[in-house]
This record gives C-alpha cells, structure tokens and sequence, in this order.
C-alpha cells in the first residue's frame, strides 16, 4: 500500500476479532512506530502488548481502578471496563516514557509518542488489519499505571485495539483542507 493511501483511507475499526496480527506484522508495526518524529533522539515511547488471558486481566485492573473512585458504581459499569480488552485479540499499550533534557519538553515527547502511535496505527492499516485506539478514564487512572508499572515518569498515550476486521472497511469521511488552513498573516 502506498503511503498516500494510507494516510487518506485509514480508518478506526472498532469491531475485531482474531487472528491477532502475526509475529511478521507486528515487527511491521513497531518498525513503523519507532520512526517517529523524535527530538534528539530521545525515544520517548515503549509499548506493552496484552494478549490472550492477559486481556482478561488488564478488564480485571480497569473495574478495580472503577472501583476505587467509584465506590457507587453499578456492576454493570464494573462488567463493561471488564469487557473492553476482550474486544480484540491484541492490545498494545502505548507508553510516554518522559527523559530528563534541557531542549526537549515533556510535550514534545509526549507528541513524539502519540506520533508512534499514529504510526502503528497506519502500518495496521497498510497490512490490512483492523485498529482503534481508545484512552478513556483508564488512561489517565494513576491505579492503572501502577498495574501496568509505569515509572513516574511515564504515562499512558493509548491503548490499540488490534485484529482481523469484522465486515468491511467504511470509507472515512472526506474533510475539505481549505477549513482547516490559512494563511498568516491574513
């Protein structure tokens, strides 16, 4: 697939299911995802994969961290963060992991980061497979990190659902650049 068309025609597939991507795909996909913009070269990013009962697991840490600022909340809202690794056959935990420079901000890297997510989720695209990324109150959930063993210094920037799309591809909508781009000064 050429690049163009995947930067135009990349779509967020919410509905997944297996196979995973393969051991080949998946070395595609971090090869990409490392080539992202990266300010001196700092590598600000690394990636957890979660797979198969470590799915089930990862639902398990969600409800909990629901738990623990929501002690009202209803078993329904528990099953549900229970039940959202189970939507796809692989996650990928994309990481912030933040360094000590004098020239590069935090933003910077957390940019850079997000950037190698954008990438993984383009070379998904490009190998044919299914992807979403999804953040949501787990993201940011300080429990989550510590169950996941994030250092201090590291935050969570997504989690990508990745599979075997369910029925076809929607066709993204078409946005006109002339509503987004101006010229300065005006």
């Amino acid at each position: 697939m050429e690049a163009l068309d995947a930067l135009l025609n990349r779509v967020s597939i919410a509905r997944l299911h297996d196979p995973a991507p393969s051991a080949e795909q998946r070395e595609r996909l971090f090869a990409a995802a490392l080539r992202a913009p990266d300010h001196a070269q700092l590598r600000p990013w690394r990636f957890l994969t979660v797979e198969g009962e470590g799915r089930e697991r990862l639902g398990e840490l969600f409800a909990s961290a629901i738990a623990a600022s929501q002690p009202e909340a209803r078993e329904e809202v528990l099953q549900k963060a229970r039940s959202a690794p189970l939507r796809a056959p692989l996650l990928v935990v994309v990481i912030a992991s933040l360094k000590e420079h004098p020239r590069v901000p935090d933003v910077e890297q957390l940019l850079s980061a997000g950037c190698a997510a954008h990438a993984l989720l383009l070379a998904a695209h490009a190998q044919g497979l299914g992807a979403m990324w999804r953040t949501g109150d787990a993201a940011y959930d300080p429990r989550v990190a510590a169950g996941l063993g994030l250092a201090g210094n590291e935050r969570i920037v997504g989690f990508l659902y990745l599979g075997t799309p369910e029925g076809g591809l929607r066709v993204p909508q078409r946005l006109a650049p002339a509503d987004f781009v101006s010229a300065w000064p005006g």
